[in-house]
């Protein structure tokens, strides 16, 4: 799969079996903040919005910012590996976004 990034948009995104997953994100207070997490349920399951959140926050620490989540599956992901040292937004809310 190859992930695609739409930095006017800012959103990273996945086209698979003639469907979109992506993550969009906002950037601000130093951080990229992923805001939403979508994967289509007939694309489901493959392993997609933590392949997409990662490659956001890989991309974020090479351009030396930080990893913030507002999302709730970022959210999980972030506590997942902790060795982004991850921060959860002032927005988080639980079930802020779906898969």
């Amino acid at each position: 799969m190859k992930v695609e990034h739409d930095e006017q948009k800012k959103k990273f995104f996945v086209k698979v079996d003639g469907y979109e997953a992506h993550v969009a994100y906002d950037v601000h207070d130093g951080a990229w903040d992923i805001r939403h997490t979508v994967v289509p349920k007939p694309i489901g399951g493959q392993g997609i919005a933590s392949m997409l959140v990662k490659q956001v926050y890989d991309e974020a620490r090479a351009r030396g910012m930080k990893c913030m989540a507002t999302c709730s599956y970022a959210v999980l992901w972030l506590q997942r590996h902790p060795e982004y040292e991850g921060i959860v937004s002032d927005d988080h809310a639980p079930d802020a976004c779906a898969l």
